[in-house]
């Protein structure tokens, strides 16, 4: 193998950029030639590829978003989009992938693997932390640190004016980040996809919290733990009881900023540790960390195996402390 493509795909999270100069200044130490293909399987298709040197990933470590873009392809979903793609790859002399993304980026690689045969080696970034076969995947720790802060600040205002705020955080089919803000933003209600959301129950607990003086409170919603996201969840709440609230949909501020120190080392880590994969022949597999070690795993198994939420939950009596 001499020269291997890299590319970003589906929604972008902070430490792409510093999976990408991983891999780059992996594979230039092991003799490898790196293309960049921009734009995900969309460039892929359009042959929009680049030279990638250690110079031109200098100074990326820090920034967020993808320097390579990103994009979402419909033609890439047929097989005459992927042959297409395949036929460009093999034309720029490109022998082996690593896709940096998540679940969508890992089911179009599999089927490149499979229908055309072009080695590829997955790097996890999605903010959603959904993958099986790594504890956390690359951006999820800063997209919590930027929830957070705005949760903090949500919550002055909050006691300021004694009302309730449902805010709403991105995982519409997994509550990770809700999970983990609302952890550590001491929120008294949680509201997760994968647990069954009962709005009497809530209604019933921020009921008893008054009784008991507290005058505020900060209900956490991933986007798809009720039928229309934290709103939805307000208006069931109201049909129990009456309360004065607002909700907050923080939205794609938790994908932008700068990368936190925990994601700018899991993603150099991890960029790298695909490079070797790829070089010694490895293919059809995600690169993760399981407690502190390197691990891979077949493609099909971290997007088809189901995540288990409640390991986090190890230890602690309660999540809900109304």
């Amino acid at each position: 193998m001499k020269r291997i493509g890299v590319f970003t795909s589906g929604g972008d999270a902070p430490g792409m950029n510093a999976a990408i100069r991983a891999v780059v200044r992996q594979a230039y130490a092991l003799g490898l030639e790196v293309m960049g293909i921009r734009r995900g399987y969309a460039g892929m298709i359009h042959g929009e590829m680049l030279p990638l040197g250690v110079r031109d990933v200098a100074n990326i470590l820090q920034r967020g978003g993808t320097i390579l873009l990103t994009a979402r392809s419909q033609e890439f979903l047929t097989e005459e989009g992927r042959a297409k793609a395949a036929e460009r790859l093999r034309a720029a002399g490109i022998e082996g992938l690593v896709a940096i993304g998540g679940d969508g980026t890992f089911r179009g690689a599999m089927r490149l693997a499979e229908e055309h045969r072009i080695p590829v080696v997955g790097v996890p970034g999605t903010i959603d932390n959904d993958l099986f076969g790594t504890d956390y995947t690359i951006g999820f720790d800063t997209a919590v640190n930027t929830a957070l802060e705005a949760i903090d600040r949500i919550r002055d205002t909050a006691a300021s004016h004694e009302r309730v705020f449902l805010i709403e955080v991105m995982g519409r089919d997994s509550g990770f980040i809700a999970l983990d803000v609302g952890l550590a933003g001491g929120a008294e209600v949680i509201a997760l996809p994968e647990e069954p959301v009962d709005p009497k129950a809530i209604a019933e607990g921020l009921l008893e919290s008054q009784r008991r003086g507290k005058t505020s409170s900060i209900v956490v919603v991933a986007e798809g733990a009720y039928p229309g996201g934290a709103a939805g969840l307000l208006a069931a709440i109201r049909e129990h009881v009456r309360v004065e609230a607002r909700v907050t949909v923080l939205g794609h501020i938790q994908r932008g900023g700068s990368p936190t120190a925990k994601d700018r080392i899991l993603a150099s880590r991890l960029g790298a540790a695909a490079v070797e994969a790829l070089a010694a022949g490895a293919s059809g597999v995600m690169v993760g960390e399981v407690e502190g070690e390197v691990e891979f795993t077949p493609l099909k198994e971290a997007v088809e195996r189901r995540k288990d939420i409640r390991r986090p939950l190890l230890g602690l009596s309660r999540v809900l402390a109304l």
